[in-house]
């Protein structure tokens, strides 16, 4: 008994180690990445950079992505800080034509403790430039609206939804990036994701997708006609 016991917990202490060598997950996409080929000519590629939102996207519709250039490099569970970690594998080495970023809702959640607003924002702000300085056009997303979490009960988030996509929406008008609001046609009269749209009130279902792909293809299409 103490043999497996001590087995478990170095088991347990050598999965710690590994997840803190890669704390922004950069390996998740490495095989991916690696056989993604150059883009072809005229070829619209579009990168989405996110966390689970993004991440659970192409399980809960893949055909949204079927047969077309859209490359999916969301990660469950990751805050802002991360997402810029590894923005130069996931999003700038594959070549893609226009970025869209969702991010900034496991921020708020203290996923990785607690956090300013302005640094969020700025996290994602870093993103933006990273990607306009490689040729990258760019797509802010709004943050999902949500009123709770069930991983962080005692965290109410609302305002610092609200708040933080005021700052992205007035960064984006400032800059001539395209902003794309998600909050607005998802929000019920309360500001949250209301129960036909989801399962626990911060991760979109199938029905919820179906209101983003839209939109997303809509912002993308203007990003594209930006000189």
């Amino acid at each position: 008994m103490i043999k497996r016991i001590l087995l478990g917990l170095l088991f347990t202490c050598a999965i710690g180690a590994a997840r803190a060598q890669d704390w922004a997950n950069i390996g998740r996409y490495q095989d991916a990445n690696s056989k993604v080929p150059p883009p072809v000519a005229g070829e619209n590629r579009v990168v989405y950079m996110g966390d689970s939102i993004t991440d659970f996207w192409i399980t809960n519709d893949s055909l949204f992505f079927a047969g077309k250039p859209y490359y999916d490099r969301g990660i469950s569970g990751q805050t802002t800080g991360q997402m810029l970690v590894r923005f130069r594998e996931d999003v700038i080495n594959l070549k893609p034509r226009v970025v869209v970023i969702l991010a900034g809702i496991n921020d708020i959640a203290e996923n990785n403790g607690p956090s300013k607003l302005e640094d969020v924002f700025g996290n994602i702000v870093s993103m933006a430039q990273l990607a306009q300085a490689n040729h990258i056009k760019v797509v802010l997303s709004s943050v999902l609206p949500a009123l709770s979490f069930p991983w962080r009960p005692a965290i109410q988030p609302g305002a610092k939804v609200k708040a933080l996509n005021q700052m992205l929406k007035a960064y984006s008008a400032k800059n001539g990036i395209v902003y794309l609001d998600y909050f607005s046609a998802m929000a019920d009269a309360k500001g949250g994701l209301p129960a036909r749209l989801s399962k626990d009130g911060v991760h979109p279902n199938l029905q919820g997708y179906k209101i983003m792909e839209p939109l997303a293809e809509k912002a993308i299409k203007a990003a594209l006609s930006k000189k």
